[in-house]
């Protein structure tokens, strides 16, 4: 019979294991102290209203009328507006950097990205109201124009092809909002992804060159199945950050409690900007049912993180390739 070996740990691996372990413990204790508190602070709401606060869409508290469908179905569109805009910007941009760009090139574009990340998300909400708003309003329009028939595309009050639309009907839109939340996302998305991509064996890229594949032909057939779990856990990295944005979607939307499915149309919500908005000058029972709001956001966003873990577990990134 086979005698199982067992090697010895030194003081120093044991010291580390532990700090781990440890930290880990910390991690998970602050994780449910935050779900523990936001729970009893909106105990009182959530027992006043039930299951009705997430089916209304106004928000009266002081009156018993509050619910979180509209700025819920809000802050889910915004995010999808910023995922589909940023997935395919932070994609080709790790890819650039990691198999096409010059190597000399490669660091200041990884400087650059990086400090993109870093910059406060006041900046990136007053540069989209002040900046962007207006020179985007131009292609709210013209996919109003050509994809009005599409519910998600269609602006109230205006017809195709009108040339007197007021500019007003688009800002301060969903669209506008997940526009910049994107490009917030865009550089933690492809800092994920570049390190990911960077790290596809160097065997395989050459075998693919050594059969004659091109440089695009190579990245389809090895980086890119490499990378998948990068592709996975960066892009739900990138959606629960724009799900949890506050301060640009705040500076930028034009608050509205219905239900608004129209992105391109001015008036939107979000569940971050509403608790920003209420917070100041919310009574007692009013600050319980922000607690509520921002334990529905805090369940969520646990939510979309556990999926990208098991998704990223499953996709055993790297195991495979198809060179």
């Amino acid at each position: 019979m086979p005698r199982k070996a067992f090697a010895a740990r030194s003081l120093g691996d044991r010291i580390f294991r532990y700090q781990l372990t440890a930290t880990g413990v910390a991690v998970l204790a602050i994780m449910a102290g935050v779900g523990l508190f936001l729970l009893l602070r909106a105990g009182q709401a959530l027992k006043v209203r039930g299951f009705a606060f997430l089916t209304t869409a106004e928000w009266q508290p002081d009156v018993h009328r509050f619910g979180i469908a509209a700025v819920l179905t809000g802050t889910l569109l915004i995010a999808l507006v910023a995922v589909a805009i940023s997935v395919p910007l932070a994609v080709g941009t790790a890819l650039f950097i990691s198999d096409v760009a010059p190597r000399p090139l490669r660091r200041t574009l990884v400087t650059m990205v990086d400090l993109m990340a870093a910059v406060p998300s006041v900046v990136y909400g007053l540069w989209g109201l002040f900046f962007l708003q207006g020179h985007v309003i131009g292609l709210s329009r013209w996919l109003s124009d050509w994809f009005g028939w599409f519910p998600l595309f269609t602006v109230d009050g205006t017809q195709p092809g009108e040339p007197l639309a007021s500019e007003s009907v688009y800002t301060a839109s969903t669209f506008i909002a997940g526009l910049v939340v994107a490009l917030m996302v865009a550089p933690i998305q492809c800092s994920v992804m570049r390190e990911v991509f960077a790290q596809a064996p160097a065997g395989e890229r050459e075998g693919a060159y050594a059969l004659g594949a091109t440089r695009w032909g190579m990245i389809r057939s090895v980086v890119l199945p490499y990378g998948k779990g990068g592709i996975i856990g960066g892009t739900m990295l990138g959606l629960g950050r724009a799900l949890g944005e506050t301060i640009a979607v705040y500076l930028i939307i034009s608050p509205v409690f219905t239900i608004q499915p129209h992105i391109l149309q001015t008036g939107a919500n979000s569940v971050s900007s509403l608790i920003a908005l209420h917070y100041g000058d919310a009574s007692t029972f009013g600050m319980s049912a922000l607690m509520a709001a921002g334990l529905a956001l805090f369940l969520l966003t646990l939510a979309v993180n556990f999926t990208a873990s098991t998704v990223v577990a499953r996709s055993r990134s790297g195991a495979q390739s198809e060179a």
